[in-house]
């Protein structure tokens, strides 16, 4: 086990009137990543979810022949549907070398609070893993949902939705076709909420 801690290489990606914040556990090692940003591994699926989710396309936020995301246009497809991105830990030590969960032991949590009083306008958050699902539901007292299941919580006098959705790691045995119909109602809130603003 390495004694070294490793902090957060980026800080929580809020774009104005966030509604909706996804939180993972903590990125890969650096080795691992193909674009200086989250879930930077070319083995997660999550921007092919959304990509099915919001284009009807896989391989739209992917750029398969030099294997890696097209990072300008994820980051304009999080502000203009409001969607926030960061991660439960801000500090861990890797137990082995791998990506897993389950070799993660963490140092320090993220503030939870400070980063929701960031978002006055979020009312659904996303884990994605049962790493960030334990964190989450330890700091604010609530029952961990199932898969696909929610539990609804009041912070600052709003109620917000935390939705477990499945693990966009190859490791977690569900295809990215399957995994994507999980998450397709929340994008079809958030598609929704963006069309009646601009009417």
């Amino acid at each position: 086990m390495t004694t070294d801690v490793e902090h957060h290489p980026w800080q929580p990606y809020v774009p104005p009137h966030a509604r909706l914040l996804m939180l993972g556990s903590f990125p890969p090692a650096r080795h691992r990543w193909c674009i200086d940003f989250f879930y930077p591994n070319f083995t997660n699926d999550m921007w092919r979810i959304f990509g099915i989710c919001l284009f009807g396309d896989k391989e739209r936020l992917v750029d398969t022949e030099h294997r890696t995301y097209r990072l300008d246009d994820i980051q304009e497809v999080l502000i203009k549907w409001g969607i926030a991105l960061y991660d439960t830990a801000t500090a861990v030590r890797r137990t082995r070398n791998t990506a897993s969960d389950k070799d993660l032991e963490v140092v320090e949590t993220t503030d939870l609070d400070a980063l929701l009083t960031r978002m006055p306008e979020c009312c659904d958050v996303v884990t994605t893993g049962q790493k960030a699902t334990d964190l989450f539901t330890a700091h604010f007292g609530i029952a961990a949902p199932k898969v696909g299941g929610q539990t609804a919580f009041t912070f600052a006098g709003r109620t917000v939705r935390l939705h477990r959705m499945p693990s966009s790691s190859r490791a977690y045995p569900m295809k990215v076709e399957r995994k994507a119909q999980y998450y397709q109602p929340l994008f079809d809130r958030l598609t929704a909420h963006t069309q009646n603003d601009k009417q």
